[in-house]
Formats: C-alpha cells, structure tokens, sequence
C-alpha cells in the first residue's frame, strides 16, 4: 500500500515539475518526500531485518510454549477455573432456571455440587493439551513465525486454535466423559434433576449434552488464558524471561 502511495506521489510531482518553472526544486521536493517514506517502510521491518529466520521461529516456538504451559498448569490443577471466574464453567444454560429455583428453595449445596463436579471434570482434561500443543508448535514455519510476530495480539493464540481446535475436542471428550463419572459429575446431576418435581416437564434435558458442554468450556478457557500470556509477552518487558524473547519481542 505505501509503494502505491509513494507512486502516485511521484507522478503527482512528475506533473508539478511540468508545470512550474522551478524544476529543480519540484525534484527537491520529491526526493525529500520520498526519503521521509522509504524511512516509514524501513522502520516497520527493522525488527524483522535483523533477526534471522532461526531466532524468530525459536522466539516464537519459545513465546508459545511458554504461554500455553502457563496456561495447562494453572488450569490442570484442582480448582484451576473454579479459582478464575471469568474461566469458571457455569450451569448449563438450558439448566440456570433449575439453578436458581433451588437457590430460592435453599437448596445451594445441590447447585454448588454440580457446578464444583463440571469444573473438576475441566481439570482433569486440560492436561492434555500440552502434548497436542508442543507438536503443533514444534512443526511452525518460518511464514507461520513471521505471520504471527506482525499479526495481533493474540495471533498465536488464533494459531493454535486454527491447528489444534478440533483435535483437542477430540482428546478432551474421552477423558471428560471419564471424568465426569469419576468425579461425581452424573451423581450431581442425578440429584438436580431429582430435585426438580414437576418442573422437569417443562425443561429440555434430553438434548443436553454435558460431556460436549464441559469439553467446550475447558477448550475456550484454555485459549483465554493462552491469549493473556501472549499479550503479556507481547506487552510486557518483565514477561519476556530469556534473552531470545527479549530480542524478538522488543519494539
């Protein structure tokens, strides 16, 4: 865009020069503006030019690998999203009504139960994701690596989630589905659904699909936080913990 920009400039003084007298200033003129936009295109790649291919793919390989461990290690652990509210798996839409007829009957401890055995179900899956992670950043390429050092702030997240999102729902869904018995998760929801009466007629269980609903909300908070380390490398000098990050991140 700015090398069209710059042409038309240059015809556009092309024809000035023919209709002024002063020639030789036109030209003065141009060449100045020229100058000043050679030096906009030259400061827009002077991080990229003096990096080499090795130290950008290595920075980003690291910056990734940093992120998305960070991120594996906060919520693989117990109450890794109960403890974030903004990752926090809730109730099921389709089940708030039910939520919150108990909480109006006293019935806190029923909801609370259920909402505690979905999010350790999360837990139990996101682990996971490290190994699916490392393989898909192990294999980036140099047009991967520069496409994500000019794209935005969270272009290696969107990265990740392009190359990997449909496999870590295929790698989630087994253990959630494991997970869900294991920690009490078709108990919980034996005992809401118990505890609805006659309201149950009124609400559609039957296409609620629990083990896809946990799996979904463990993989978009996942993402969340990978997005958050990324931008904190990218904006952070004090984030970036090596040398190499240091040098490709620095602006």
């Amino acid at each position: 865009m700015l090398k069209i920009r710059m042409v038309l400039k240059l015809l556009l003084f092309i024809w000035i020069a023919g209709l002024t007298v002063n020639v030789s200033a036109a030209w003065d003129d141009f060449f100045e503006l020229f100058k000043e936009e050679s030096s906009k295109i030259s400061g827009t790649s002077d991080i990229t030019n003096s990096l080499s291919n090795d130290e950008i793919v290595s920075g980003l390989k690291e910056a990734l690998i940093k992120g998305s461990r960070t991120a594996v290690n906060v919520l693989g652990k117990e109450n890794g999203f109960l403890k974030h509210p903004q990752l926090k798996i809730p109730m099921p839409e389709k089940l708030q009504a039910v939520e919150s007829g108990l909480r109006k009957l006293g019935q806190d401890k029923i909801a609370d139960q259920f909402v505690l055995s979905i999010n350790r179900a999360a837990e139990q899956a996101t682990p996971k994701a490290m190994s699916i992670f490392s393989n898909t950043i192990r294999s980036m390429s140099i047009e991967d690596a520069y496409s994500i050092l000019k794209g935005s702030d969270n272009a290696a997240t969107e990265y990740l989630k392009k190359k990997d999102g449909k496999r870590l729902q295929q790698e989630f869904l087994p253990i959630v589905k494991q997970a869900t018995n294991r920690v009490g998760v078709t108990e919980s929801y034996k005992a809401l659904i118990d505890n609805l009466g006659m309201m149950s007629k009124f609400i559609d269980i039957e296409s609620l699909d629990l083990d896809k609903y946990v799996t979904d909300k463990a993989i978009a908070g996942l993402f969340s936080l990978v997005a958050d380390e990324e931008k904190l490398i990218r904006d952070n000098p004090a984030a970036r913990t090596s040398e190499l990050l240091k040098k490709v991140f620095s602006k």
